[in-house]
């Protein structure tokens, strides 16, 4: 071996050292694949929800009985809402626990610690947007304007992947683009908040988790 690649090895172990010290390098494309499948799951389940209600129409229900009386489309419309923040509220907390469980069996097998400085300031970067999204979405669900919520989830959660793919891999901004702007179209498309919703926390994630299992845990 001559100097030249002696030279070139060790600037790539420099570089590698580095990535680790800065940045989060444990995500699992697993991980992305397993969020959107629970995402398509809860989009099939909200489907079914949805068709109990489908002659509930949007004019009637914000022209008539908005308040919710008893057997008014307000007070059906709010237990249909109920039914689909469960459904969401389920999709969440089983997309983090499977990214968790697929995140840390990555990062056992590439004897890199799962918790630390890079980790910290990629959770709490992340969080920031998801909370501030959070409480709107749910600021909007007591007022009652619905038809927003699926693009604004899209729209933060967007921002939120663009906020901390600083401290991870660079597909991660990628992926925040395209939630971004799916909600933006969302927003003038208001009626196929749904199919929004499984592309991007669905179709998109699939893709992320295949592109980033291909390129880094292939070998």
């Amino acid at each position: 071996m001559n100097e030249q690649q002696q030279g070139l090895e060790a600037l790539q172990d420099i570089k590698r050292i580095m990535e680790r010290s800065s940045r989060f390098i444990s995500l699992s494309g697993w991980s992305g694949v397993a969020a959107g499948l629970c995402a398509l799951a809860g989009a099939w389940l909200a489907v079914g929800k949805i068709a109990a209600y489908k002659h509930l129409r949007y004019d009637d229900i914000y022209s008539g009985n908005r308040a919710g009386t008893v057997g008014g489309y307000g007070n059906r419309l709010g237990v249909l809402a109920t039914e689909l923040l469960i459904i969401a509220v389920a999709v969440f907390v089983a997309a983090v626990t499977l990214a968790f469980l697929f995140t840390y069996i990555r990062s056992r097998k590439s004897n890199l610690p799962i918790w630390g400085p890079t980790a910290r300031r990629l959770m709490w970067n992340t969080l920031v947007p998801l909370v501030v999204g959070g409480v709107v979405v749910l600021n909007m669900l007591q007022m009652g304007y619905y038809l927003h919520i699926a693009p604004l989830c899209l729209i933060f959660y967007g921002l939120a992947l663009l906020n901390g793919s600083k401290y991870t891999l660079g597909e991660v901004r990628y992926l925040g683009y395209c939630q971004v702007l799916l909600g933006l179209i969302n927003l003038w498309e208001p009626g196929y908040g749904l199919l929004f919703w499984a592309i991007g926390f669905g179709v998109l994630h699939i893709v992320y988790g295949v592109v980033m299992w291909w390129r880094y845990e292939r070998k």
